[in-house]
């Protein structure tokens, strides 16, 4: 590690040339210029210390190899631990260890990061003086040597052991979040998963979470449901299947109603159901403004008029939420007409 005397401080320039002198030797350099006030360098116990250089670096490796552990258990977690639809006790359990994971992962690379840069590189004050930024060979052939000079100084060309554990640390970290963005949606087109739903012809509107059939009759002016698909908590899958299926159901005044011409038997008395699942990125819309009947949605604040099909009136989503034709069975439940004919959710590019 190369110290400046009190009195002086060579250039980015004059430190390239100078080649790395040995701890304690001062810098001459006809260039050089007064001290503006920095106090003398002071070198540190790994800098005069072999056997604290060494074991600074094995506490660096030892921290990247750490983030590589916590990526692999990441990854470990999400697919051996199921998640029991029955109840949220693995669903808490997998999300405490991969958040656990997840975070050992990160601050691993982290602060073996800053612990090598605090501990093993250059640690000494370098002013470069500033120069008109022309691209010629002189200055290509410095930009190389200064290259060279970053990897003399910060060891990462000869010490192996942190500089493999480093890149092993890098290319393991994004690999959870690969493993459970992909898992996300099917191989190749996510969008086809929100094409079907449980929704079919005949199957009754349910409350949310009883299951309990909905009467028409019990759906008066101002109110909003919560609705699932009947069947669905008999469902093996119905944390997924009720993802898609949500629904709001509320009633108006059929003349305050702007149907569209083709979907004017897809509501009942002024009753009508949407998705509530937000056409910007998927998020619940769960808040509704009985006055307005605007429905909002909390995570990005877009806004639908159920009045007016649901059309976007404000905020990022793109589309109207998907409207779910609904009619009346024998006994006077909400059923039904068939499913969605659209795609529930976010609005992916390939059909904004």
């Amino acid at each position: 590690m190369a110290q400046h005397d009190t009195g002086e401080h060579a250039d980015a320039g004059s430190a390239l040339e100078r080649n790395m002198p040995a701890p304690g030797t001062a810098v001459e350099r006809s260039d050089a210029f007064v001290n503006p006030g920095l106090p003398p360098h002071r070198l540190r116990v790994t800098d005069i210390d072999p056997k604290k250089n060494k074991q600074a670096e094995r506490r660096v490796y030892t921290l990247f190899y750490v983030s590589i552990i916590g990526s692999v258990l990441a990854v470990a977690a999400y697919a051996a631990i199921p998640i029991d639809t029955e109840g949220a006790a693995y669903v808490r359990i997998t999300t405490a260890l991969l958040g656990s994971a997840i975070a050992l992962g990160l601050l691993g690379i982290g602060i073996g990061a800053i612990y090598w840069a605090k501990s093993l590189m250059r640690g000494d004050e370098i002013i470069e003086m500033r120069h008109p930024t022309r691209g010629t060979d002189e200055t290509r052939a410095r930009a190389v040597e200064i290259f060279e000079l970053g990897n003399e100084e910060s060891g990462f060309g000869r010490r192996a052991l942190i500089r493999n554990s480093l890149i092993g640390a890098l290319i393991a970290t994004p690999i959870p979040a690969i493993i459970l963005f992909r898992d996300l949606g099917p191989a190749g087109n996510p969008a086809a998963a929100l094409e079907v739903t449980m929704w079919d012809s005949g199957t009754r509107l349910t409350r949310d979470p009883t299951g309990t059939p909905i009467l028409a009759s019990e759906v008066t002016l101002g109110s909003v449901y919560h609705v699932i698909p009947e069947g669905l908590l008999e469902s093996e899958h119905k944390l997924e299947e009720k993802a898609k299926a949500a629904v709001l159901l509320m009633r108006l005044k059929p003349e305050d109603l702007n149907e569209l011409p083709e979907r004017t038997d897809w509501s009942y008395q002024g009753i009508v159901a949407y998705s509530k699942i937000c056409t910007h990125v998927g998020c619940p819309v769960a808040l509704y403004e009985q006055q307005t009947h605007h429905l909002l949605c909390p995570c990005h604040q877009s806004t639908f008029d159920v009045k007016d099909h649901c059309k976007v009136i404000f905020g990022p989503a793109s589309r109207p939420l998907p409207q779910l034709p609904i009619a009346v069975d024998a006994e006077g439940y909400l059923v039904a007409q068939s499913g969605f004919l659209e795609p529930v959710g976010p609005s992916y590019w390939e059909r904004s």
